[in-house]
């Protein structure tokens, strides 16, 4: 048998207010399944891009390509919170800082750097998330994480706030990245508006507003892991594939291939075995 005809691609544009967890859940009821997948969550106050995978495509989340992730925010200076965006009670102020100072800070927060996470995160301590312990008055010591920031860019300037655009890499928050902001420049700071418009190859103008999700916007699945190698089946190697044995591997292919059938749709996943093909993920019935 083949793949449903809702396994695949979706890509949503979650608005300001909704969680990502209510995004997927009417996914789920527009989609008339409960296998859904994300490839990461954003804020309930952030908007943008939510990478999902529908059905036996949730098998694809171990290679789904999600950096390097863009964002555009705005930042506020003159007010640090307990949440690091606009949605917490203000813990300290600061007079704002002047533009070069911003400028400068930028700089030091480029790159391999090292990022306390937020008090409201999900990360866990000894089995106890972040988010939870802050909430009841008992915020856990963090310790800083390695991320990296390959670039800023300052798209806008005003009195005591600024619009920027960040690309960086998975597990990057950019309320922290706000924070951070503001006590390299002398100041405080926090995160006012948050939307990502990117992550990895796939982009917030390709999504579908929550509103308008239908089973006709599920995308193929091969268009989940754009960066692996085709590999063209005869009946005969689909029929291997389908039962997860291995196929030949010819030449100086690449170590990942979608594995696709005479029709053009995704059966497998397969990684390089020396000179086979070993599927590792398949998307079809034997």
């Amino acid at each position: 048998m083949a793949k449903h005809p809702d396994d695949g691609l979706l890509l949503v544009d979650k608005p300001a207010g909704m969680t990502s967890h209510d995004a997927v859940d009417r996914a789920r009821r527009a989609l008339g399944t409960r296998r859904i997948g994300h490839g990461g969550t954003l804020d309930p106050f952030a908007t943008g891009l939510l990478v999902l995978l529908v059905g036996r495509a949730t098998r694809l989340l171990p290679y789904l390509d999600g950096e390097p992730k863009v964002y555009d925010a705005t930042i506020a200076f003159g007010a640090e919170t307990d949440t690091d965006d606009l949605t917490g009670t203000v813990t300290a102020t600061a007079p704002a800082p002047p533009r070069a100072a911003v400028e400068k800070a930028i700089d030091s927060l480029t790159g391999e750097i090292e990022q306390v996470p937020p008090a409201y995160s999900a990360k866990q301590v000894g089995g106890t998330r972040a988010y939870a312990a802050a909430r009841r008055g008992q915020a856990l010591a963090l310790a800083a994480v390695p991320i990296r920031v390959a670039r800023w860019e300052v798209r806008a300037w005003r009195e005591a706030e600024c619009d920027v655009t960040v690309v960086c890499g998975g597990g990057t928050y950019i309320r922290a990245l706000a924070r951070d902001l503001g006590r390299a420049a002398g100041s405080a700071a926090h995160l006012t508006a948050l939307r990502r418009t990117a992550s990895g190859g796939f982009a917030v103008r390709d999504a579908v507003a929550v509103d308008a999700i239908t089973p006709a916007a599920v995308r193929s699945p091969l268009e989940a892991i754009p960066r692996a190698e085709r590999v063209a089946l005869d009946a005969g190697a689909r029929a291997r594939v389908a039962r997860g044995m291995t196929i030949p591997r010819e030449g100086d292919a690449g170590a990942l291939a979608a594995m696709v059938d005479d029709a053009g749709e995704l059966v497998a996943v397969a990684e390089a075995d020396g000179d086979v093909w070993q599927p590792r993920v398949v998307l079809v019935d034997g």
